[in-house]
């Protein structure tokens, strides 16, 4: 059967289209398995890079992303110690209450119940408005710093537009007020488990 001829035939067309998608996906699994690595260790870098935001160099003398605890099967809770006592714990909080969706962000809180440090690490908030919850963005996300659920009372702890005492920003109260009610909860959730922690 001649070239011309074949280029017609339906089964040489659904072959031709199948080797493509053969080759496709071979030449996808191969990039996926050469970058795999480089990724992970990226992810790695990024994530360490976040918890030495939160956790002052001298609260640890441990591997912070090698010393871990799952907490309710679903919180992974990063713990810093100094001389084998936990001195202050870092994890991942999520709030979908966010004007543009789900805001997430690690917190580091030490041994008495005291925030060190709040990065937000993803959000989709508006640009010029929402985003000063990123550190690069504004000094807002440092706010919490010193803070615990003994220094402010619970209506303290919201944005001044509802009777707390952090500020909100003009034209986007909805995205501070998310992070307020994030770290707050992130609070709670460090004293509901704190013996748990703190005994490690």
């Amino acid at each position: 059967m001649k070239l011309e001829q074949l280029r017609g035939n339906l089964t040489y067309q659904a072959l031709l289209l199948a080797g493509f998608s053969l080759l496709g996906s071979a030449l996808l699994s191969f990039g996926d398995i050469k970058t795999h690595d480089v990724i992970a260790t990226r992810l790695a870098e990024d994530l360490k890079a976040s918890l030495e935001q939160m956790i002052p160099a001298d609260y640890y003398d441990n591997d912070l992303l090698k010393d871990t605890m799952l907490i309710d099967s679903e919180t992974l809770v990063y713990l810093a110690k100094k001389d084998g006592k936990v001195s202050a714990v870092a994890f991942m909080l999520t709030t979908n209450s966010g004007y543009s969706g789900a805001i997430k962000s690690i917190i580091g809180i030490d041994n008495q119940g005291q925030v060190l440090g709040v990065r937000v690490i993803a959000h989709a908030e508006t640009p010029g408005l929402g985003d000063k919850i990123e550190a690069a963005k504004a000094d807002w996300i440092l706010s919490f710093n010193g803070h615990s659920l003994t220094d402010l009372t619970e209506p303290q702890w919201k944005v001044k537009k509802d009777g707390g005492v952090f500020d909100q920003f003009s034209g986007a109260t909805i995205t501070p007020r998310a992070v307020v009610g994030s770290v707050y909860q992130g609070l709670l959730f460090f004293n509901q488990h704190r013996e748990q922690l703190l005994k490690r």
